[in-house]
């Protein structure tokens, strides 16, 4: 079954609509975004999403401090990371706790060989949460193993995405929106349901 993360969820009712979609992830930007969330919005998110689903902190240009801070004031265990700097990165924020997601944008492929021990690895497009879709043909440019595909997905291209990328999840934001930053019901329920069908392909 592919892994599914719905990111920038800032109200009650999606958070509660991805749950119900059973997704495996969902995300609270917490970086500067239209899909930006405070730390005790965050922490009131978070007491509706249920063990089972991953509670994700999303960070950019914020230092290892601010992720440490924001990610307890909003009771998360999960962190993703979109300009880690080295492996001592990693170790800091492990030692506070937290398992990382390390974000890496397409156009520096060298940096998907430099292994900084993080949890997992999401690849997003050249720009993080822009919503632009990326070469997903090149394998030999891709990760192996378990690793997240992100970067202007949507419920038309999603499966289409998973079979050529051969990625073992999926992160999408702003193609289940019917506007920057708001969340669009029927798009949600549209992804869900399409990764449901590439999976049972």
């Amino acid at each position: 079954m592919t892994f599914v993360k719905m990111c920038g969820l800032r109200d009650e009712a999606t958070v509660d609509l991805a749950v119900e979609l059973g997704v495996d992830a969902v995300g609270f930007v917490f970086a500067d975004s239209p899909r930006q969330v405070s730390a005790d919005r965050g922490r009131q998110l978070r007491s509706r999403v249920p063990d089972g689903v991953l509670a994700v902190g999303v960070y950019v240009r914020m230092s290892l401090d601010e992720i440490v801070a924001t990610a307890r004031t909003a009771n998360l265990d999960h962190v993703q990371v979109h300009d880690l700097r080295s492996a001592d990165d990693v170790r800091r924020l492990h030692e506070a706790g937290l398992t990382v997601i390390r974000a890496v944008n397409t156009g520096g492929a060298e940096m998907l060989s430099e292994d900084f021990g993080a949890d997992l690895l999401l690849v997003d497009g050249a720009v993080a949460g822009a919503g632009e879709t990326w070469d997903w043909r090149d394998r030999d440019a891709l990760p192996s193993g378990r690793w997240i595909l992100a970067g202007g997905l949507d419920p038309d291209n999603v499966v289409t995405a998973i079979g050529t990328s051969g990625a073992w999840g999926v992160d999408v934001s702003s193609g289940i929106e019917s506007s920057r930053g708001v969340k669009d019901p029927a798009r949600m329920r549209a992804f869900a349901e399409a990764v449901r069908r590439a999976d049972t392909r």
